[in-house]
Parts: structure tokens; sequence; C-alpha cells
């Protein structure tokens, strides 16, 4: 199909249009530097050309959602590639990330912090009271008769 087309007709669409094209027919994924001569020996383009428009190029490839940069670093069309997201894997990495905090949490821990804060003695009720020893409390009545 992009053999056929015309200069003319091939300089009227993007870089990015192109590549999507070239992938398409040749089916498969190739790294930035290939796909770009590909584009660049279809629209006659000398290699100062290439050198200063490849940048532009994988600045296109990158912001497209019609690629998709591939773990070897080669591109291909994200419509070749569907995404399986597995639940348990995403409840395992989280329940691990806790996990670790905790073992990080005990690690950090000194001898002064490690107590239960929920426990109370005698003495501890003892100062609660008497915070509320100065304290009066006061009716509806009492209240009604100061108004």
């Amino acid at each position: 199909m992009l053999s056929k087309m015309s200069k003319e007709n091939l300089e009227m669409l993007s870089y990015a249009k192109i590549a999507e094209l070239y992938l398409k027919e040749n089916k498969k994924p190739m790294n930035t530097a290939d796909l770009f001569k590909e584009v660049c020996k279809l629209l006659e383009l000398s290699d100062e050309e290439y050198q200063e428009r490849i940048g532009d190029f994988f600045e296109s490839l990158t912001t497209s959602k019609e690629f998709i940069l591939l773990n070897d670093g080669n591109w291909d069309l994200r419509a070749n590639h569907s995404v399986k997201i597995d639940i348990d894997d995403i409840y395992e990495e989280v329940d691990s990330e806790e996990e670790d905090e905790d073992v990080i949490d005990d690690e950090n821990m000194s001898e002064e912090d490690n107590y239960d804060d929920d426990y109370t003695d005698d003495s501890d009720a003892d100062l609660i009271d008497d915070d509320y020893a100065d304290l009066t409390i006061v009716d509806d009545e009492e209240l009604e008769d100061e108004n």
C-alpha cells in the first residue's frame, strides 16, 4: 500500500501515520532508528534530514496512542497487543508492599516505642481523674437560672 502511494500523497501524512501504515504492512516490530529510516526512504529524505528529525519522530511515537514500546525496545502497533490485568497479581503486590512496611517499622522501633498504647494502668486513671477534678457538672435548670 505504501509503496503504491505517490511521494506527494506520502508527504501529506505525518511521520507517525506513515510508520503506522508501514508496521501494518510488514507486521513486525521495529526499533525507532530503523522505522524512521524506512519512513525517510519512502519520503526520499536525506541522511541530514534523518538526523534532524528523528527526535521529533520519537516524540510523536511516544505521544501517539497507536504505538506501544515493547520490552525489547521495538515499536509495534498497540492494536497487535492485548493487555491482561490479573487482579490477583495486583493484590499480591499490595500485600507484599504492606508486609515490607511492617518489617521496616518493626526494625526501626526502639524499646521505648515498643509498648501498647491502649494499655492503661491505675496511675493513668488517676491522672485522668485529676484532670476532671476542677470541673463542675451543671444541669439545664442551673443554666436557665443564669440567663
